[in-house]
């Protein structure tokens, strides 16, 4: 039998509501603009094709999505290219980031075509917060010591890309996702937002309950500060690979797409 566009989003919500672990609202998400455009932008350690899944899904629900490829040089590089992709979408469009590219979401969020926004077990810091600094409140996890450089590009060992990155996902989909890692550079570490797009943007939050690359606790301070509607989800880093319906379910909420 041939699925429609509303059977489809019907099997995701159920899919989603059987394997979270708690979903509950922090604080009073106003209801978003419709959208139909979503834009998605990866952390380190990966590139755009980490979205596949979720790309796939959004648009069998009839949305436009877009990945960005992030440089991954400094984070006004990152924000810029972000920027490029949001000014292409012809209407509202939900803005996602995972991991690092919560700064990006973050920074690039108040553009005028943002109408929500998604991190994904992502930073989300304030105007000019030193991330690493409230990182350091919390108990540091385990991935940080799997990080390498070469003079001044970075990336994640295998043994860490595998059990403390992408944990939760079986051994050869992880070396796969492992050999297509983007380096970064160090100098984007350094980078601070300089405004927050989540004190005026309704925005949602993916919390990873195994995390072993952000704390989970930090993930938790983070969503309720800016009042994000939260799920958590029994995931390692990679939830938007390991949660995929999960993930495109929220999406599909801050699109305005479903209650």
């Amino acid at each position: 039998m041939m699925m429609n566009r509303r059977m489809f989003t019907g099997a995701l919500v159920a899919g989603a509501a059987a394997s979270l672990v708690s979903t509950r609202a922090i604080a009073a998400t106003p209801t978003p603009a419709k959208a139909r455009n979503v834009v998605l932008v990866h952390g380190l350690f990966a590139d755009g094709s980490c979205w596949s899944d979720v790309i796939a899904r959004l648009q069998a629900a009839g949305l436009n999505a877009t990945a960005v490829q992030n440089p991954l040089t400094t984070l006004p590089d990152a924000v810029a290219a972000a920027q490029r992709v949001l000014s292409r979408q012809d209407g509202p469009t939900v803005l996602v980031g995972h991991s690092f590219a919560g700064m990006i979401v973050t920074e690039a969020g108040v553009h005028p075509n943002v109408s929500a926004l998604v991190y994904v077990a992502a930073r989300a810091p304030d105007a000019d917060e030193d991330y690493t600094a409230l990182a350091k409140t919390y108990p540091t996890p385990p991935a940080s010591a799997g990080i390498v450089f070469d003079g001044d590009e970075g990336r994640l060992t295998e043994a860490a890309f595998l059990r403390d990155f992408a944990g939760d996902l079986p051994e050869a989909k992880a070396k796969v996702l492992y050999a297509v890692q983007e380096p970064f550079q160090k100098a984007l570490l350094a980078g601070r937002t300089t405004q927050a797009a989540w004190r005026s943007k309704p925005s949602w939050y993916a919390v990873s309950t195994e995390d072993r690359t952000i704390n989970p606790d930090l993930e938790r301070f983070m969503a309720k500060r800016m009042g994000a509607k939260t799920i958590e989800l029994q995931a390692s880093h990679l939830s938007l690979i390991s949660h995929p319906d999960e993930i495109t379910g929220l999406i599909l909420e801050a699109a305005g797409q479903r209650s």
